[in-house]
C-alpha cells in the first residue's frame, strides 16, 4: 500500500492553473477525507468526490471535520482552506505555490522595499481600479481620499439602483449581525474576496503580508488585491442580495459571489492583475507567463550562477 508520505509531490505542470479552477467550494456538516487525488465529503446522504486540483478555495462551514490526508492533498494542490462561521469568512490555512519559481515574490519584495517604487505600485493599483483617472503625481493621502470618494459614491449609486435603504457603512468587528442587511452583505462579500485573493496569492508564490496600500497586517497584500474588485463586483452584488430579502444574507451572498466569479473568470483576471503589477513580461504563445523552475546561487554584482556545483577551485581567496 502506498502511503501519503511516499507519494511524490505534483509538479507545476501536473496541476490545474489557478485561473482555470472553481473559485471556491462550500461544505458544511460533513467529514472531508481523501480518496487518491480527490477529496470526499461524507454526510448522511452519502459521499461526494471532488477533484482537489480544481479547487481554488475550500470553505468549511459549521459542522465540518477534515482529516490530515485531506489537508495534505489540498496543500499539495495549492488550494486555500477557509473555516467559515456564522459571522463571516476568515482565511486560516493555505497551500503551497503552484510555481516553483520565486520570481514574483522577489519582485514583490524589491518593489515593496523601496518607498518610491511602493508608491508607484499603489498608483498602478488605483489606475487598475479606476481606469478613467490618472493618479500620476498623487500623494498617498490623495490616493486614499480619491478612493474613499469613489467607494462612498458607489454605495449611494447601488442603493439608488436597488432601492435598498442606505445609512452608511457600519461594521462591528466580530459581530456580523450588528449591521443591517446591506452592511452584512458587503461584509460577507468582502471577507470571501479576502479568502479568494489570498488563495491566488499563495498559488502564485507571493507573500500576503507585503501590501502596497494596506500595511501592518499579515494579509495586507490580500486586502490590496481584494479591493481591486470592490466597486465593480463586491458592492453591486451585495446590494442585489440585500434587495432580495433579509434572510440568510451570508450564505446567499457567498453563492451569488461564486456564480459571478465563475461567470466573469475573475480568477484569471486576478492572476493577470497581480503579474502585471509585480513582474510584467511578454506572454508566451498560449498567453501564459512562464517563470523558470530552477535553483540558482547568488553571486556578486547581482549575478546568479548555477547550483549543484562546487566553486572552491574558481574562487581566489
Amino acid at each position: 500500500m502506498t502511503t501519503v508520505g511516499r507519494r511524490p509531490a505534483s509538479s507545476p505542470r501536473q496541476l490545474t492553473r489557478v485561473g482555470d479552477r472553481l473559485s471556491f467550494v462550500y461544505l458544511e456538516r460533513c467529514t472531508v477525507h481523501r480518496d487518491a487525488n480527490a477529496i470526499t465529503a461524507e454526510d448522511a446522504e452519502g459521499t461526494t468526490h471532488i477533484p482537489s486540483a480544481t479547487i481554488g478555495t475550500l470553505l468549511l462551514g459549521p459542522g465540518t471535520r477534515i482529516t490530515h490526508q485531506a489537508m495534505s492533498v489540498l496543500g499539495e494542490c495549492g488550494a486555500g482552506v477557509v473555516w467559515v462561521g456564522e459571522h463571516g469568512v476568515r482565511y486560516y490555512a493555505g497551500g503551497r505555490s503552484l510555481s516553483r519559481s520565486s520570481a514574483l515574490v522577489e519582485a514583490q519584495a524589491v518593489k515593496w522595499a523601496n518607498r518610491n517604487s511602493r508608491l508607484d505600485v499603489a498608483r498602478a493599483m488605483y489606475r487598475l481600479r479606476f481606469p478613467d483617472e490618472d493618479p500620476s503625481g498623487l500623494t498617498r493621502q490623495q490616493l486614499l481620499g480619491h478612493e474613499g470618494t469613489h467607494v462612498r459614491d458607489c454605495y449611494r449609486a447601488q442603493a439608488a439602483r436597488t432601492g435598498v435603504p442606505w445609512h452608511g457603512r457600519k461594521f462591528t468587528p466580530g459581530d456580523f449581525t450588528a449591521g443591517d442587511p446591506p452592511n452584512q452583505a458587503i461584509t460577507a462579500a468582502g471577507q470571501c474576496m479576502y479568502g479568494i485573493a489570498q488563495a491566488v496569492i499563495a498559488a502564485l508564490g507571493c507573500t500576503p503580508g507585503l501590501g502596497f496600500v494596506h500595511s501592518g497586517h499579515e494579509l495586507s497584500f490580500a486586502m490590496d488585491v481584494a479591493d481591486f474588485y470592490k466597486t465593480d463586483i463586491g458592492i453591486p452584488l451585495a446590494f442585489d442580495v440585500a434587495a432580495e430579502g433579509d434572510e440568510d444574507i451570508g450564505p446567499r451572498t457567498r453563492r451569488a459571489l461564486r456564480d459571478v466569479i465563475n461567470g466573469t473568470k475573475l480568477l484569471d483576471r486576478c492572476v493577470a492583475d497581480i503579474k502585471s503589477l509585480l513582474l510584467p513580461e511578454a506572454p508566451t504563445e498560449d498567453g501564459a507567463t512562464e517563470y523558470p523552475d530552477r535553483v540558482m546561487l547568488q553571486s556578486d554584482r547581482g549575478m546568479e550562477v548555477a547550483s549543484g556545483r562546487n566553486y572552491a577551485d574558481e574562487v581566489i581567496w
